[in-house]
């Protein structure tokens, strides 16, 4: 058999969006406690994405939503990764209150959030193995909430994956 690279690198970067997901989940957490969710977004829900982001740069006055929303348009694939919130019971304090029963609903335990970034360091290193180009984007997971993708989640972060000959999501215009 013979491949060109060309038409395999689709299903290859789909392949690697899963790894990255599975890098994700597997990720430490705090306590050991998972509530990390993760989803693939590809095909024509790219453009549902960019198109939200599109109305939130107009709504909300975030012009960079557009630039971002233009590199979601040149990705394969996006990988969504989130959080439910879950105090920890560790009484840290880091949230700003003296105990976990002190925090008011709606503020979130300061460790679920570290848990995203970790899980997101993890995929992203990842990528950098797998030599795929990708780019945290808080614009994308935003929009990815407004759009209800990750229901039971209060931070949602996106890592659009590119295969190509120059990274589209490096050297972009301000």
């Amino acid at each position: 058999m013979i491949q060109n690279e060309r038409d395999a690198r689709h299903s290859h970067v789909m392949a690697v969006a899963r790894q990255l997901m599975t890098a994700a989940r597997t990720a430490p957490k705090a306590k050991g406690v998972d509530l990390i969710e993760t989803i693939l977004v590809s095909d024509e829900h790219l453009d549902v994405l960019a198109r939200c982001m599109e109305e939130m740069a107009a709504t909300r006055n975030l012009p960079f939503f557009l630039r971002d929303a233009s590199n979601i348009r040149m990705a394969e694939c996006v990988v969504l990764v989130g959080t439910r919130t879950g105090a920890q019971g560790l009484n840290c304090g880091h949230c700003g209150y003296d105990t976990c029963g002190a925090r008011p609903k709606g503020v979130p335990c300061v460790l679920n959030s570290v848990d995203v970034g970790i899980a997101l360091g993890s995929a992203c290193s990842m990528a950098a193995d797998l030599r795929v180009d990708t780019r945290v984007m808080f614009s994308a997971g935003l929009a990815a909430q407004c759009l209800g993708w990750l229901p039971d989640c209060y931070t949602v972060f996106a890592l659009p994956v590119s295969a190509s000959s120059k990274n589209p999501f490096f050297d972009r215009p301000s």
